[in-house]
């Protein structure tokens, strides 16, 4: 059987998050210090550690199979590239910033401005759905410093916390694109490795339907049990269990991280009682 390549990052968070997900998939990886190439001990994978932005073309020429890699990269260079899983995590956003002092109110004062990206392909696509020309300076690295040093305007680039536009005086004044890793699929992928990927997506799937949940227990007396029941959104129904005292029984039911704490309010205030909430490292449907 042939290898499924995987292409991943080869430094930074981005590469931190896709070891993560693929040992949370059972996947050990071989890998010793400055390797550009790693064979996985448990399964049929081969890991190619990359420049984040030349990802997209090692897929669209098929060297590589899949990859993880940022939504924001595809969208700039990989408009041809399947998207087959999105994987919740290496969050950002391609944004607009302009100098604190820059009175903004919308995106027809950066008609006629200079602005400087990484992302030209991007911004030229929003800025024609908005009808805006503008003259665009290509850098490469250090964005954020162009408006300082009189190269332009404004800026466009990915924003995470936005430290970086806070140190270099500046305001994200448009969120033209929300983006996160996803898992990418070369338009050349072939049979064999489409049933390795089939595999890696069903344990990839466990894995984040898992870290999107929470397993609780609690116990409530039984009077209240049809109250307590209702709150609950369970996969399908809760677990009921009577306890060794007359009158009171165990629940147990998986809840989401987004809903938890409301949810767990409810609960106490229907009489729920000795609550324990548990992490769950996969959850397979």
């Amino acid at each position: 059987m042939n290898n499924l390549r995987i292409a991943i990052q080869k430094s930074g968070r981005l590469n931190e998050d896709s070891i993560k997900i693929l040992k949370e998939c059972g996947i050990s990886i071989d890998n010793g210090k400055d390797q550009l190439k790693a064979s996985a001990k448990n399964f049929p994978m081969e890991v190619f550690y990359l420049r984040n932005g030349d990802i997209p073309q090692y897929l669209l020429d098929g060297v590589v199979d899949i990859a993880i890699i940022g939504e924001n990269v595809l969208l700039e260079k990989g408009s041809n590239i399947t998207i087959t899983e999105k994987l919740g995590f290496s969050g950002c956003r391609v944004s607009l910033a302009v100098p604190k002092s820059f009175k903004y109110n919308n995106i027809s004062d950066l008609e006629g401005k200079r602005i400087a990206t990484s992302y030209p392909n991007t911004l030229k696509q929003y800025l024609q759905k908005k009808g805006i020309n503008a003259d665009l300076h290509i850098i490469n690295g250090s964005v954020e410093i162009a408006p300082n040093i009189g190269l332009a305007d404004a800026i466009c680039d990915i924003v995470s916390s936005g430290s970086t536009l806070f140190k270099n005086n500046l305001k994200e004044v448009e969120v033209m694109h929300n983006s996160e890793a996803v898992l990418a699929v070369s338009p050349k992928l072939n049979k064999e490795a489409n049933e390795i990927l089939e595999e890696l997506k069903f344990r990839i799937q466990a894995v984040l339907r898992g870290r999107k949940a929470k397993y609780v227990l609690m116990n409530v007396p039984d009077n209240s049990l049809e109250n307590v029941i209702k709150i609950l959104p369970g996969m399908r129904s809760p677990t009921v269990l009577p306890l060794a005292e007359k009158g009171w029984s165990s629940v147990h039911t998986v809840i989401k991280k987004d809903k938890f704490w409301e949810v767990i309010k409810e609960l106490k205030v229907a009489g729920a009682e000795g609550i324990l909430v548990c992490p769950i490292e996969k959850m397979v449907l």
